[in-house]
């Protein structure tokens, strides 16, 4: 049993408080889906809060466990299967989970390729929560291509005391919420001028874009982005800014 916990990457959130947490900061209403409910702890509290509950658990123990204790409750379904590979439901609905860290980014991605998506609560390891909110002062490529969609941000830290076993390290809330308009209207064009400054050689966004546009330092001057400034440092909304000057 502990070879394949360790293998599911399994650390099952048994604090109240930190269930609370993560029920205040998704608010659920409508359809839910949980990756990874365990033993439902979440899954429940979901409930009570007036969502209808897709849990998809991977572990067949916990699957057949769980979807037995809910049998006769119609607000929750219990689905044995891998959540990153289930199909997204058509109607609107949100992601709520403590997800393993090992899925992480793999549950992210889905969440944003899923269309009906309206929002994903997730409880992550803090780092990565960090990283993907810029709280570390840099941006990562993953949250500056989905900004203008999906915004981003960190919520509350859950200390490591509150799963178990007990982890190497703390976990936080992780937000992630459609926007109700775009901020570019054109999708390929924003993601390829992101892309290529990623992408580039030299370090700067200057550098990294100038082979590709003309008008940069302009653009640059308009974002309010000194010519060295690191392609890392440069905010969300300051690429939607040089999109807006170079690619309109």
């Amino acid at each position: 049993m502990d070879r394949a916990r360790r293998a599911l990457s399994q650390n099952f959130l048994t604090d109240r408080h930190a269930v609370h947490l993560m029920v205040k900061a998704a608010a659920p209403e409508g359809l839910v889906l949980e990756p990874g409910p365990g033993t439902g702890v979440l899954t429940f509290a979901l409930a009570e809060a007036g969502a209808r509950v897709i849990g998809y658990e991977l572990d067949p123990r916990l699957a057949g466990a769980l979807a037995a204790e809910t049998r006769d409750d119609p607000r929750i379904r219990v689905v044995r299967g891998d959540f990153a590979r289930a199909r997204p439901p058509r109607e609107p609905f949100a992601v709520v989970g403590s997800i393993p860290y090992s899925a992480t980014s793999r549950i992210v991605d889905w969440c944003l390729r899923a269309p009906g998506l309206t929002s994903a609560t997730l409880l992550t390891q803090r780092e990565y929560a960090r990283k993907r909110t810029g709280d570390y002062g840099r941006w990562s490529l993953v949250t500056v291509r989905s900004w203008p969609w999906f915004d981003w941000r960190l919520g509350e830290t859950v200390g490591r005391e509150s799963f178990r076993p007990v982890p190497s390290v703390d976990s936080a809330i992780l937000r992630i919420e459609r926007r109700a308009r775009p901020l570019v209207t054109g999708r390929r064009s924003y993601q390829e001028l992101v892309e290529r400054g990623f992408g580039g050689v030299g370090g700067s966004v200057r550098a990294s874009l100038r082979p590709h546009y003309a008008g940069v330092d302009a653009a640059l001057a308009a974002a309010g982005l000194a010519r060295d400034t690191v392609v890392g440092h440069v905010h969300p909304d300051q690429w939607v800014t040089l999109w807006r000057r170079l690619c309109l």
